[in-house]
């Protein structure tokens, strides 16, 4: 498997997860996991996955290569000095934006705590069997699962999700549409550099595995090579 290299630095980098890969191994014991991927890529004996992205999720992930540098990476992402942005497809046509403020627990069976993301509808589809919609959501907290269950909570859950979406809606969406995966992929990380305090913008584009399904539902040009511009138009959605 080809490690998409998004940004690298001598002491960090930000890599492209590919759907159906674990970040690192914990409740599951998968033969090859993202961390194995990044050793072999920089030839380190060990790495430090910052944060963690669910398996049937794409997109950014950010990697220390020294113990010191996740350190100061751990402490600016507790400080809320990291913002991951996510685009998903949806059931259903929500409102036009708006702020979940919905607690959830932090791991399974733990006690609910604050958790907050907020959201903006980008477009929406009359497609077959089902309305659906593109969605980009900005997480303000870090919670377990957090946009998913938050976009259960207002009833318009991921497409492709096995926990919180339908079963019988996203196996229609795989027959009709190719959907064979989690429609969830982070799509846009910022932070200050963590020497310099240079604004880092890095960016990952949509996977083929979401952007034919896509074009099948009618929520992109069917000409369009790809689906994020060079323009970015969505980094702009929140100043």
């Amino acid at each position: 498997m080809k490690l998409e290299v998004l940004y690298r630095e001598e002491r960090f980098a930000v890599v492209g997860k590919p759907s159906g890969v674990l970040v690192h191994r914990g409740w599951a014991r998968d033969g090859v996991v993202l961390v194995d991927l990044v050793r072999r890529e920089f030839r380190q004996k060990k790495v430090h996955p910052i944060h963690r992205l669910d398996r049937g999720a794409s997109g950014v992930t950010l990697f220390a290569l020294d113990p010191e540098m996740a350190r100061m990476l751990k402490e600016l992402s507790e400080g809320g000095g990291i913002e991951k942005r996510y685009l998903m497809l949806v059931r259903g046509k929500p409102p036009d934006g708006d702020v979940i403020d919905h607690p959830i627990a932090r791991r399974p069976k733990g006690p609910k705590v604050p958790a907050v993301t907020e959201y903006r509808r980008l477009a929406t589809a009359d497609c077959q069997p089902r309305t659906v919609s593109l969605v980009e959501a900005r997480p303000r907290s870090g919670r377990l699962h957090q946009i998913r269950r938050h976009m259960k909570h207002i009833h318009h859950p991921l497409l492709g999700d096995a926990n919180y979406g339908k079963g019988a809606l996203n196996r229609a969406m795989r027959d009709q549409h190719g959907l064979a995966r989690l429609a969830l992929h982070a799509h846009h990380l910022t932070m200050p550099h963590p020497l310099s305090g240079e604004t880092l913008d890095i960016f990952a584009d949509l996977p083929v595995d979401l952007v034919e399904p896509m074009r099948s539902m009618g929520l992109m040009d069917k000409e369009r090579s790809g689906f994020l511009p060079s323009a970015r138009p969505w980094a702009t959605l929140w100043p």
